[in-house]
């Protein structure tokens, strides 16, 4: 089979980082093959120098590497970048799940794993990066107030007063979600999407990280509350 394959520039764009270069090669052909752009990296370190030259639409990347490991990478990634972050592992531990989502990786799959597999979750998690059309609804608001805080619908942003807050992509997702059903009750089940957060425990994680930036005090919140035995709500100005 020709290696060259005719990939349009507006191809999603998918930095692999892995240092396996047995799966690192696997990983570029097959999602190649199946319309992505990809360009690869042995380490953190070698990806942070390819992150300098190009803009990615999503990263796959390995926990388990030498050195800076994939956790490592992505926490510094998160304190200037929102980009969407499918991670690897070989551990199938719940604990390393938790870690990523309070990291704020979007996805989390365990080694070994099906290439389709893969290539579902790569694809929700660039479909939950974008904006959602129409999700609060034609009669609804472009953009929602509680307290000091707006969200905006189709840019997905939050703002303090003028000042954005940054957010994960899960987070942007959830805030859709429960600002397009403002004040009504919304089932943990709504929010779980499709990945790693399709569990009450992670669903949970994420609101909780969501409250620290939205909150005065978390434990006790005014907008984003808990209903009990359901699921959550958000409380907006009307």
């Amino acid at each position: 089979m020709d290696a060259r394959i005719d990939i349009p520039d507006h191809a999603p764009h998918v930095l692999v980082v892995d240092d396996d270069r047995r799966l690192r090669d696997l990983l570029t052909r097959f999602l190649t093959e199946n319309g992505y752009r990809v360009t690869a990296a042995a380490s953190a370190a070698e990806a942070r120098a390819k992150a300098g030259n190009f803009v990615f639409d999503a990263l796959v990347l390995d926990v388990m590497m030498p050195g800076e490991t994939g956790f490592d990478y992505a926490r510094s990634l998160r304190e200037h970048s929102q980009v969407p972050i499918l991670m690897l592992t070989a551990r199938a531990d719940a604990s390393d799940r938790v870690t990523g989502l309070e990291i704020g990786a979007d996805d989390y799959l365990p080694k070994p794993f099906e290439p389709r597999e893969l290539l579902l979750r790569l694809g929700n998690i660039l479909k939950r990066a974008l904006p959602v059309p129409g999700a609060p609804g034609d009669d609804a608001p472009e953009i929602i107030h509680f307290g000091p805080f707006s969200y905006r619908f189709d840019r997905g942003e939050l703002r303090r007063g003028d000042e954005m807050v940054r957010i994960t992509e899960r987070e942007r997702e959830i805030l859709t979600i429960l600002g397009s059903h403002a004040g009504d009750n919304v089932p943990r089940e709504a929010l779980a999407g499709n990945g790693i957060a399709a569990n009450e425990r992670t669903v949970d994680v994420q609101i909780n990280r969501l409250r620290r930036k939205i909150e005065i005090d978390p434990a006790n919140p005014t907008f984003l509350q808990t209903v009990r035995g359901i699921g959550y709500r958000l409380v907006i100005d009307r």
